[in-house]
């Protein structure tokens, strides 16, 4: 972690310097916050303590669901306590430390998506064959590949970024540590490295992409011989997933398969795949999913039902 900077901390300018605008922001992302968590956790609670939804698919969603609370809790609190601080600082390590969660946890959910894609493909195009090639050991397997891809992925951004020099500014106009911002505050050339950063993203984002949609054409062209049911059962599931591809894939790859430019405008859709995305998951996926509705009602019957049982 050390490296050759005279700068100890930085100071992140965060979404606005208004003071009635950070109050009003700061009522606004914490309720967002809120919900994030207990949505995601209930979805957490519900697959894991259902016996009914015991698929691959909800494995998958399960394990989403927990990488999208680590995810906005590495910039959220942060950021929604900064709103009522008027030094809004950093330490270099914590700055550091914040780049490789946020890296870590958006590439495994990117690497998670793309599995949830992958099974969805096996259980329609390949039915017969499904409940043998998407066993809890492949299950389990796919699983630590993602968070093992995450973790690399990450390495790489964060090791790239230590080695650079920082002598000042040390002003991110951001909300969180990232690796563009913290380019631009280098005193040193960051050509090369901007370009590894943009091709490690874009090689991650594009393949993962070009699995997802190829997939998905597949899908919809196999759909054509299924029966009108099976056909609005797939569609009801892969719908769910092809939203939340489209919400977290979209401003990822604005961001971060092009050499930035512009900060603010940056920052501005960052809170679309950190805040808005992870607490759209949890609705996206049980408004149109029916056994997790009933999973959900089961579990608030038994728990209420225990609760009156005292």
């Amino acid at each position: 972690m050390e490296n050759a900077s005279s700068v100890k901390e930085f100071i992140l300018l965060g979404l606005s310097e208004k003071q009635g605008v950070q109050k009003i922001y700061f009522v606004m992302f914490l309720f967002f916050y809120m919900i994030i968590v207990a949505g995601n956790l209930l979805i957490v609670i519900t697959v894991t303590s259902s016996q009914r939804l015991n698929s691959p698919m909800y494995f998958f969603l399960c394990y989403l669901s927990f990488v999208d609370i680590c995810y906005s809790s590495v910039t959220a609190p942060k950021m929604i306590a900064d709103f009522l601080v008027e030094n809004k600082t950093i330490s270099f390590v914590g700055c550091i430390a914040q780049m490789f969660g946020v890296h870590f946890f958006a590439c495994t959910e990117i690497f998670i998506l793309t599995v949830m894609a992958y099974d969805r493909y096996i259980a329609i195009c390949r039915p017969l064959h499904y409940t043998t090639l998407m066993t809890r050991r492949v299950c389990g397997q796919m699983m630590i590949g993602s968070w093992v891809g995450g973790f690399m992925h990450s390495i790489v951004q964060t090791l790239l970024t230590t080695q650079l020099p920082f002598c000042g500014p040390n002003k991110i106009d951001h909300y969180f540590c990232d690796v563009h911002p913290l380019l631009q505050l280098a005193c040193t050339d960051t050509y090369a490295i901007g370009i590894t950063v943009v091709a490690n993203c874009g090689m991650i984002t594009l393949s993962c992409f070009f699995i997802l949609v190829t997939s998905y054409v597949v899908i919809l062209v196999s759909l054509k011989s299924q029966t009108s049911e099976g056909r609005h059962k797939a569609l009801t599931t892969c719908g769910s997933h092809i939203t939340v591809v489209i919400l977290f894939f979209g401003p990822c790859t604005f961001i971060y398969i092009r050499p930035s430019s512009n900060l603010s405008e940056d920052k501005s859709v960052a809170v679309f795949y950190t805040v808005i995305t992870p607490m759209l998951n949890p609705l996206i996926y049980t408004l149109r999913n029916e056994e997790v509705k009933s999973a959900m009602r089961k579990l608030w019957s038994r728990t209420v039902g225990s609760e009156n049982g005292k």
